[in-house]
Protein backbone atom coordinates (compact mmCIF):
# COMPACT_ATOMS: atom_id res chain seq x y z
CA UNK A 1 0.00 0.00 0.00
CA UNK A 2 1.34 3.63 -0.60
CA UNK A 3 0.37 6.26 1.75
CA UNK A 4 0.46 10.22 0.04
CA UNK A 5 1.07 12.58 2.91
CA UNK A 6 -0.91 15.95 2.66
CA UNK A 7 0.16 18.71 5.46
CA UNK A 8 2.39 18.94 8.01
CA UNK A 9 5.77 17.99 8.05
CA UNK A 10 5.82 15.08 5.71
CA UNK A 11 3.79 16.92 2.91
CA UNK A 12 4.27 16.08 -0.64
CA UNK A 13 6.31 12.44 0.32
CA UNK A 14 4.77 9.04 0.41
CA UNK A 15 5.34 5.78 2.73
CA UNK A 16 5.36 2.28 0.97
CA UNK A 17 3.83 -0.12 3.99
CA UNK A 18 2.42 -3.58 3.65
CA UNK A 19 -1.07 -4.15 2.78
CA UNK A 20 -2.98 -4.05 6.57
CA UNK A 21 -5.17 -1.93 7.36
CA UNK A 22 -3.16 1.81 8.26
CA UNK A 23 -4.91 3.96 11.42
CA UNK A 24 -2.56 6.96 11.64
CA UNK A 25 -0.35 7.69 13.46
CA UNK A 26 3.17 10.14 14.78
CA UNK A 27 5.35 10.47 12.13
CA UNK A 28 8.44 12.56 11.76
CA UNK A 29 12.00 12.54 9.03
CA UNK A 30 15.19 13.21 10.04
CA UNK A 31 14.85 17.11 11.96
CA UNK A 32 11.64 17.76 10.89
CA UNK A 33 8.88 18.04 13.72
CA UNK A 34 6.19 15.41 14.22
CA UNK A 35 3.12 15.45 12.42
CA UNK A 36 -0.54 13.18 13.74
CA UNK A 37 -1.57 11.64 10.09
CA UNK A 38 -4.62 10.00 10.14
CA UNK A 39 -6.23 8.47 6.72
CA UNK A 40 -9.22 10.15 5.06
CA UNK A 41 -9.06 8.86 1.78
CA UNK A 42 -8.50 5.30 0.11
CA UNK A 43 -8.69 5.23 -3.67
CA UNK A 44 -10.54 1.50 -3.96
CA UNK A 45 -8.79 1.66 -7.73
CA UNK A 46 -5.38 1.81 -6.92
CA UNK A 47 -5.24 1.23 -2.97
CA UNK A 48 -3.51 4.80 -2.53
CA UNK A 49 -4.20 6.11 0.92
CA UNK A 50 -4.86 10.27 1.68
CA UNK A 51 -3.01 10.86 4.90
CA UNK A 52 -3.67 14.50 6.44
CA UNK A 53 -1.99 16.40 9.02
CA UNK A 54 -4.23 16.69 11.80
CA UNK A 55 -3.06 20.22 13.90
CA UNK A 56 -3.60 18.93 17.34
CA UNK A 57 -1.87 19.51 20.93
CA UNK A 58 -1.11 16.08 22.90
CA UNK A 59 -2.41 16.24 26.81
CA UNK A 60 0.48 16.49 28.46
CA UNK A 61 1.11 19.65 26.81
CA UNK A 62 -1.02 21.65 28.48
CA UNK A 63 -0.09 23.11 32.12
CA UNK A 64 -2.73 22.66 34.40
CA UNK A 65 -4.18 25.37 35.66
CA UNK A 66 -3.16 25.28 39.30
CA UNK A 67 0.46 25.20 38.52
CA UNK A 68 1.20 28.83 38.21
Amino acid sequence: MIVRFAGGPLAGRELETTDAPWVGGWLTVGDADWGLYIPVHRDPATGVVLAEARVTTPRWWRRPTWDS
